[in-house]
């Protein structure tokens, strides 16, 4: 379904807010109103639009509903019918209360490898957030994905007319978070108190929105679960892959693959170049060295939690199975890893990713979660306070009862979202799962993650510090004892064998 324009008077006032380009007139279930599929754009990326930067919202004096999620990015068909290159919106939940202190807004950027997943999905309805934290605004934001989203055209004839077309997902989120700052007071909310948050892809992402020019005025603080700028590719490697896949579907120019319809374009991407679309250094809208540029202070003024999983590339296992795991590790070590390290590197990391395995996978498994997630999680902790600017760091180690998943990637975000329901297998320790959602909130709210005893589920104070240079601490999360202790106590990354990794961003 989808929203529609309503006529003048013929609505409920109590649930419409207005909007710079428009008013929007959303749904109350028990105490919190949900408004759904809100577009942050003046014109969707159709048409002639495709592969250019995201039309700013333009003032509107329409009144329009907000009851439906709006279509999903086009991506593979199998996670959802309601697809489209019309797709982006935002939607806001409130709850319903009196309250005239405005609140702390907190929102969320998907991830899925930026060529998959959305807003309008089960796991990401904010209703139980908002519920559990009424004196918070939720908001979830969508963005273009993989061949539409991240696909460099500059360097094909007719490229220099698409300049952003290697980065506009950042771009639609950088458009979403600013007309959440323009917005989102009528919502009650406060646009001086933005924490733009994210997992995987996500993370990534609200990682790298700091760097992009202009961005960071819409902003406060930054959560990023599982996500660094690592998951970036150089141009050239952006170039080649756009290559490949121009081979594919028979084209020569920007013209050509206009005339290719979404859907053919996306499943030809998952085809030939699987996982090889990402955001791109491009010296830009992304510096060409991200890591120098936090370290240089670039976001010294804005606020970070972030950390990592102690088992991440686990899930792809799980996931994809043992043996579809091996041969795409094998194709992704025969493309890069056996010619951009050098024998020294080679041989320490080889030696780090065998150490206490038992199983042919685990190797692999273990080179890929450091390389891309594990390493750059700590990275951007260093070069954030390197820089002079703060970081609170975590390392997840609760397991599930999947044996091969174990602490893996995503396994906490259907906690930190309210939904146990989403949870395969076993559930997790009820008050664990509040504390950890209390932590993320507490840091929206005030820049600190830390609880007194007065508001930890569990009555005892937990005392988050700082990364620092020298102990590195961080907080690890486990299910029954969430405690502070220095990076080298629970090995996170090794400082020899391993830290390498970062200069290859995604092998």
């Amino acid at each position: 379904m989808t929203n529609q324009k309503l006529k003048d008077g013929n609505y409920d006032m109590s649930l419409a807010v207005k909007c710079s380009n428009g008013t929007f007139v959303g749904q109350k279930t028990e105490n919190i109103i949900a408004y759904k599929g809100i577009p942050f754009v003046a014109e969707q990326p159709v048409g002639n639009l495709r592969w250019k930067a995201p039309v700013e919202f333009a003032l509107d004096d329409g009144v329009y509903e907000a009851l439906h999620f709006a279509k999903l990015a086009v991506q593979d068909k199998s996670i959802s019918d309601n697809q489209g290159e019309d797709c982006l919106y935002l939607n806001v939940w409130k709850s319903d209360d009196d309250q005239t202190e405005k609140k702390p807004v907190m929102v969320w950027v998907h991830g899925g490898a930026f060529a998959a997943g959305g807003t309008g999905i089960e796991l990401f309805d904010c209703f139980n957030l908002a519920k559990e934290n009424p004196d918070v605004i939720f908001v979830t934001v969508a963005y273009r994905l993989g061949p539409l989203g991240f696909l460099n055209l500059s360097h094909l004839p007719d490229g220099k007319d698409y300049p952003d077309s290697q980065n506009l997902g950042l771009l639609d989120q950088k458009m979403a978070i600013k007309w959440v700052h323009e917005n989102i007071a009528a919502f009650g909310g406060d646009p001086d108190n933005v924490t733009i948050w994210g997992e995987s892809a996500g993370a990534g992402s609200v990682t790298m929105q700091p760097l992009i020019p202009g961005s960071q005025q819409y902003f406060q603080k930054v959560i990023a679960q599982s996500g660094a700028p690592s998951q970036t590719n150089s141009v050239e490697e952006s170039i080649a892959a756009t290559n490949d896949l121009m081979k594919a579907l028979g084209c020569n120019t920007v013209a050509d693959l206009l005339k290719v319809d979404a859907r053919t374009l996306v499943d030809t991407t998952a085809e030939t170049i699987p996982l090889r679309l990402f955001p791109v250094r491009d010296g830009r809208i992304l510096p060409l060295d991200p890591w120098e540029a936090y370290a240089n202070g670039i976001a010294k003024d804005i606020t970070f939690l972030q950390g990592c999983n102690k088992d991440e590339m686990n899930c792809f296992v799980a996931d994809w199975t043992v043996e579809g795991f091996k041969a795409w590790a094998s194709d992704r070590k025969t493309r890069k890893y056996a010619h951009m390290l050098t024998d020294e590197e080679r041989a320490k990391l080889e030696s780090f990713c065998k150490e206490g395995t038992t199983e042919d996978w685990e190797p692999d498994s273990r080179l890929f979660g450091h390389s891309w997630f594990i390493e750059g999680a700590i990275k951007m902790s260093e070069s954030q306070t390197m820089g002079g600017g703060k970081s609170y760091t975590y390392f997840y180690r609760v397991e599930s009862s999947d044996p091969i998943r174990k602490s893996a990637h995503f396994e906490e975000v259907p906690i930190v979202f309210a939904h146990p329901e989403q949870i395969e297998g076993r559930q997790y320790d009820e008050t664990f799962s509040k504390t950890m959602r209390k932590m993320w909130v507490q840091f929206a709210r005030t820049g600190n993650p830390s609880l007194s005893a007065d508001i930890s589920p569990d009555g005892k104070a937990k005392d988050w510090p700082l990364y620092d240079l020298k102990d590195k601490k961080v907080m690890v999360l486990d299910e029954f004892d969430i405690h502070p202790a220095k990076e080298s106590e629970v090995k996170i990354v090794d400082w020899d064998r391993t830290i390498c990794l970062n200069k290859y961003y995604m092998l």
